[in-house]
């Protein structure tokens, strides 16, 4: 079962540019952690079964985006 914490962030990763402004703004002011702690977090969930049951959507395109910019990284070496 997925921590009020972490829906809180799902939840603001999937309509964060609805905010207007800088992200890592919003990240402070909506959710009260830094960018660093969000972006921690927000990698740990894309792991998390609970969280991929609570916004599939979300957290299959970040993994997406994350497979996308390793393969990036890799190609390049």
């Amino acid at each position: 079962m997925l921590a009020d914490d972490d829906r809180r962030i799902l939840d603001f990763e999937r309509c964060w540019w609805l905010f207007g402004g800088s992200k890592d703004r919003a990240i402070t002011e909506e959710l009260g952690i830094s960018s660093s702690e969000y972006y921690r977090r927000l990698r740990e969930l894309l792991s998390d079964p609970d969280a991929d049951a609570y916004d599939p959507l979300t957290v299959r395109r970040l993994r997406r985006v994350q497979a996308s910019a390793r393969s990036v990284r890799t190609a390049g070496e």
